[in-house]
């Protein structure tokens, strides 16, 4: 059976003969997908307000230490995939993974050594260190560092009024040897927020809402690519059922018993730009 109403789609994307070339062919490959959809679902009028109401509601659950997009973006895998079109890692380079939404802005700036908690925490120790390197393994000094995760109540400090803003979470800058180092405390898994659409829909769908437990990065230098990575640690529960889909085996380290808590080491490779 012919589409119905093809000369619709085309009408559309003849109505934007003025855009700018890059923007007129993204939304031409959007306008056809999206009418495709529409089209193979066969969508009724209730279904598409209740699609409107859903992203409307979306909208409304965003803020500034909230973004419900990006989670609704992260849950459907788009993230990731647009992650893994953007930033093809290779030899001697560390692999990306999603931003999350819970990424804060540039943090207090810390030295070598220093711990990122503001306030004490009931969870074991946790020294991470390691260096961050070029593509052939040559340091690379004055790299900046960036570290968030969640405190072992499970939430961030942006979700929780109970912690001091800025808590678990710091800069660093690496030192001539391109060496990193910091203080904080194993991180838990926990469930991204819930109660707005992006957990309705995975209610919906059967899913659960965890992520395994993870510390982020962000690094940056000059002539080199950003890297927004995680560090995932070995044998959480989820790493097979990440909520996000952002578990990569190169990501998941294994933490060291040592005297007065765990250790662990990462040396981050970047690409240049």
């Amino acid at each position: 059976m012919d589409p119905a109403f093809p000369e619709l789609t085309e009408d559309v994307i003849d109505r934007m003969n003025g855009a700018e070339p890059r923007l007129r062919s993204v939304m031409t490959l959007l306008i056809r997908h999206l009418h495709a959809f529409v089209r193979e679902a066969a969508l009724t009028h209730d279904e598409w307000r209740t699609a409107v109401d859903f992203l409307t509601r979306t909208g409304r659950m965003c803020s500034d230490t909230r973004q419900e997009f990006i989670l609704l973006s992260d849950i459907l895998g788009v993230s990731m995939l647009v992650d893994a079109i953007a930033n093809q890692a290779g030899d001697g380079i560390t692999e990306s993974t999603v931003m999350g939404p819970f990424y804060a802005g540039l943090q207090r700036e810390l030295k070598k050594g220093d711990t990122i908690l503001l306030r004490e925490e009931r969870g074991e120790p946790l020294l991470i260190k390691g260096r961050v390197a070029d593509a052939s393994g040559a340091p690379i000094a004055g790299a900046r560092v960036e570290v968030w995760q969640a405190a072992t109540n499970q939430l961030y400090d942006v979700q929780d009024g109970n912690q001091p803003r800025g808590h678990l979470r710091a800069t660093f800058t690496t030192d001539e040897h391109g060496e990193y180092e910091f203080k904080t405390v194993l991180p838990p898994s926990y469930p991204i927020p819930n109660d707005g659409p992006a957990g309705q829909l995975l209610e919906r769908l059967g899913r659960h809402p965890f992520r395994p437990a993870h510390v982020h990065f962000m690094i940056t230098a000059a002539g080199y690519r950003t890297l927004v990575t995680h560090l995932f640690l070995a044998g959480d529960k989820y790493l097979g059922s990440d909520a996000v889909f952002g578990v990569k085996p190169s990501l998941v380290v294994k933490a060291a018993r040592q005297a007065g808590g765990m250790t662990l080491r990462y040396d981050f490779g970047l690409a240049g730009s």
